[in-house]
Order: structure tokens, then C-alpha cells, then sequence
């Protein structure tokens, strides 16, 4: 197996009114190829944390992490743009879709972001989760659920090499969640996706391979 996402000894601290608030302390995981992995835990144990980290949004305190095999230290502000764009893609709690383009242009963004040809993917990829008769709406006639299907497939348009997903079902009502994570189930199961989701729903959690639990800043595997 191929090790996607890798970090030793991870730590993230936080000055708060000149305290030192650590966030994350001393965390080691490992992602593979085509694996699921849930991360659990309660509000304030740095699952966000390690997330925004583990997707290069942010810079550790210290220890290491290494995406598709590159080590990140030391990397200038350009050169972890270059590396998130190429492997990870995001999908967030508040889809943060632009309310002017339609479904189909909010994920020809992601592409033209990226410099990429934009061609048929949008549309290909807005079918594969179910929404090519909607890709020319906007996201105020969506439904949530559809908007957050939109945005799974702006992350997904630039093949990334994993997805992750910070809290997906966080907004969604019981039933549309489920169809949400059917969704992220089958891009999983049939494309081999590789998958780090937040949550801090069980029933979502239990969607993964392997549930990761968080406690202050610490990881607790099952």
C-alpha cells in the first residue's frame, strides 16, 4: 500500500489573550491509498485542526507532514499551493459555492483555478453525482443536500489523490445526509477515492474503514 498522507509528532499551538493553547499534541497517522479514514471527537479536539493541516491550509508548531510522499517543511507559501492543488481536494460544512455561477461554473472554478483544462469535466463530474439536469442552476434553487453535491463534485473535478471532508453532513437533515454519504460511499467503493472525513456523528463515522478518535488534541485509534 501506498501511504498518501503521513504525519510524526504533530503539534499545533495557539496564542489566545497570550496564553499558549495547544490545539494538537504529538499527533502520528497515516493515510493509504484508497482508504476511508472517519476522524471522531468533540467540539474543541482539534479535528479541524489537523484537517486544515493535513490539507496544507495551515503550518504546524512542529513535527512533520507528507503528502504523496513530499515532505512539507520548509516549503515556501507557492510551493504548498502547487502540492495541494495537484493531490487534495476539499469539501466543507458550508459548501462555499458562489452564489452568482451556476452548479455546472462553480465546478469549472476548481479547474480554472488550477489551470486546467475545463472541457467537459464540470459536467461529467455533476453527473456522476446525480445533478446534470441541475447543472445550470444557481445554488439558491438547490436544495442543501444538492448544494452539497455540487461542491463534493468541484473537489472532485481535479482528480484529486484524497478528498477531505471537514464535517460534509454538518448542515444536512438525518435524511439527506444519508444520501450524501451514499454518495461519498460510492466514489469510495468504485473509484477508489481516498477519504479523510470529520465528523462527530457515529452513524457518519461508521461510513470509513477505520473510525479515528480525537481527545485534547490526541489521537485514539480503534
Amino acid at each position: 500500500m501506498q501511504t498518501i498522507i503521513e504525519t510524526r509528532g504533530l503539534t499545533k499551538v495557539y496564542r489566545s489573550d497570550g496564553v499558549a493553547v495547544e490545539a494538537l499534541r504529538g499527533v502520528d497517522l497515516a493515510v493509504e491509498r484508497g482508504e476511508f479514514v472517519s476522524i471522531m471527537g468533540p467540539s474543541g479536539c482539534g479535528k479541524s485542526t489537523l484537517l486544515y493541516l493535513l490539507g496544507l491550509l495551515d503550518t504546524p508548531t512542529g513535527g512533520t507532514v507528507r503528502v504523496a510522499g513530499a515532505d512539507t517543511r520548509g516549503l515556501s507559501d507557492g510551493e504548498r499551493t502547487r502540492l495541494r492543488r495537484t493531490h487534495i481536494g476539499f469539501v466543507f460544512q458550508r459548501f462555499n459555492l458562489l452564489p452568482t455561477l451556476s452548479a455546472e461554473e462553480n465546478v469549472a472554478l476548481a479547474l480554472k483555478l488550477r489551470h486546467l483544462p475545463v472541457g467537459t469535466a464540470p459536467r461529467e463530474t455533476l453527473a456522476a453525482v446525480g445533478l446534470d439536469d441541475k447543472r445550470r442552476r444557481r445554488p439558491h434553487s438547490l436544495s442543501v443536500g444538492e448544494q452539497q453535491r455540487v461542491a463534493i463534485a468541484r473537489a472532485l473535478v481535479t482528480r484529486p489523490t484524497v478528498l477531505l471532508a471537514d464535517e460534509p453532513t454538518g448542515n444536512l437533515d438525518s435524511e439527506t445526509s444519508e444520501h450524501v454519504m451514499d454518495l461519498v460511499g460510492r466514489l469510495h467503493r468504485d473509484r477508489g477515492q481516498t477519504i479523510v472525513l470529520i465528523t462527530h456523528n457515529e452513524q457518519v463515522a461508521k461510513r470509513g474503514d477505520r473510525i479515528v478518535r480525537m481527545r485534547d488534541g490526541r489521537l485514539l485509534t480503534d
